[in-house]
């Protein structure tokens, strides 16, 4: 009788931003070319591979953690590789090796393309065990990935690397220059996205508003920025949603307000971390914007979007804030009254202009810092979603909810997945995907809670456009989901 071979399982562990996502996706695909099965089981997993974070200390704990965590199945006798990818990886080299001999493998930013080739070479000789390389990779639109998101939604990459050089940031230093995707190569893959059923489509990079500076400086000509990058994408029909995040404030110019305000698919959401309001702690952080900038920017997006969402974050206890220029931020927050604050507790980084300072906050003082900003967000954010009761609101169904399967779940165009709060559906019953009409009856500081009143005819098409959307769908199946 002829022996059956088993395909090798592996399990992901993706930690930090959606930009560190999009590359597991990525590895997910080239693995599942290799004929690897995907586990969401850890331990029935024979290689399991964590895509580590090494933004700021909480993060770089928690993957070293996480390694560790994994490590410990190895006792089972299951676990056989255990493959430390990502930013942590890149940035420590040679230290996270010495340190973490529980790996087997260890793979850098710019190596992450090349895991299936990476594990051969490691099958046949164990000692080799750093593969690292300049974090030069730029993927294209056909690029091998598998989306790991729910059907109805998922993240585009449209550049790696930063051009700013924030004194507080490390991101430089682990993931380059600024690299953009042609504009071409980016609509092509949300093309291809969208005929594959994705209906929302979030777009990241570590800045939106420098999109394609790098290829207009080569060629002046060059059609790539973030107007026209918007336009195309906008002309995509079968995108419902098109959210973006991380936009560096400058960037957010008069025109990309008016396109945003004019192109109903392109969500009302301003996602744009400010991190301070003083203009000493500004120009102390390296930002290239004074406050009286950044409030004419604000008040620009609010005369011509009255109903957009504008989401922002601080950093407390940077190098040198006094009391008085931490008051200024809180009295900045309350005048401004965003819908969704997040904080950080400044983390002096190595190799960082603001690790380098002198004056550094002590820890009690960033906590209480933090705190006492984070309890006034959450009463204007409570106060603002008072507002919401009674109203009706569109929300796509994301599912049952992580709080108790008798409820569903889902987001409204205000809402980013992962970031913001939810939908709680306590009446009604949705698929996962389907847009529907909420009316709110209940709120929190965060979230919201609604009975369904309407299903929302998502696409609106005819029946060829579905049958042409269906064998489109076809064509791109094995690229996606190899």
């Amino acid at each position: 009788m002829e022996k059956v071979v088993q395909n090798k399982k592996v399990h992901f562990v993706s930690l930090g931003c959606p930009k560190n996502l999009v590359d597991s996706e990525i590895m997910l695909g080239n693995m599942l070319e290799a004929k690897y099965d995907i586990t969401d089981t850890p331990e029935d997993a024979d290689t399991i591979v964590v895509n580590t974070c090494g933004f700021i200390e909480a993060s770089k704990q928690e993957s070293i953690q996480t390694v560790l965590d994994m490590a410990e199945l190895k006792k089972t006798g299951k676990l056989k590789k255990l493959v430390v990818a990502g930013c942590l990886t890149q940035r420590y080299k040679d230290e996270l090796v010495e340190g973490l001999p529980e790996a087997d493998v260890f793979i850098g930013s710019g190596e992450f393309q090349n895991i299936t080739s990476i594990l051969e070479k490691n099958e046949k000789d164990s000692t080799q065990k750093k593969f690292f390389n300049l974090p030069t990779y730029l993927q294209s639109e056909t690029t091998l990935r598998k989306n790991s998101q729910p059907s109805h939604r998922a993240y585009l990459k449209i550049s790696e690397g930063c051009l700013k050089r924030c004194a507080f940031c490390a991101i430089p230093l682990i993931r380059g220059n600024l690299q953009s995707r042609t504009l071409e190569g980016v609509v092509s893959e949300a093309k291809l996205l969208a005929a594959s059923g994705v209906q929302e489509l979030i777009i990241i990079s570590h800045d939106f508003t420098d999109y394609g500076w790098d290829l207009r400086r080569k060629n002046p000509e060059a059609k790539e920025s973030p107007f026209e990058l918007l336009k195309a994408l906008s002309d995509i029909k079968e995108l419902k949603w098109i959210r973006l995040l991380y936009l560096y404030p400058d960037g957010i110019t008069p025109d990309v307000v008016q396109l945003i305000k004019e192109r109903e698919n392109l969500v009302k959401y301003f996602d744009m971390p400010l991190q301070h309001v003083n203009n000493e702690m500004l120009k102390s952080m390296n930002r290239k914007m004074t406050r009286e900038e950044i409030t004419s920017v604000l008040a620009n997006i609010r005369k011509e979007i009255p109903e957009a969402v504008i989401r922002t974050q601080f950093i407390v206890g940077f190098p040198g804030e006094t009391e008085e220029q931490f008051e200024e931020l809180l009295a900045f927050i309350e005048e401004q009254r965003f819908d969704r604050v997040g904080c950080f507790m400044y983390s002096p980084e190595e190799k960082t202009a603001g690790g380098r300072m002198e004056n550094q906050i002590d820890e009690e003082t960033k906590q209480r810092r933090h705190d006492t900003l984070m309890a006034l967000q959450q009463d204007i954010s409570r106060e603002k979603h008072e507002a919401f009761i009674g109203k009706t609101i569109e929300v796509v169904v994301e599912g049952v909810s992580d709080e108790t399967d008798l409820l569903l779940q889902g987001r409204s165009s205000q809402q980013a997945p992962e970031i913001d709060g939810v939908v709680y559906i306590n009446d009604g019953t949705a698929k996962v995907g389907e847009f529907v009409k909420v009316r709110i009856t209940e709120s929190m500081e965060y979230d919201l809670v609604g009975e369904i009143v309407e299903t929302v005819d998502a696409t609106g098409e005819s029946i060829l456009e579905t049958v042409k959307r269906t064998k489109d769908q076809q064509k791109v199946a094995n690229l996606l989901s190899p």
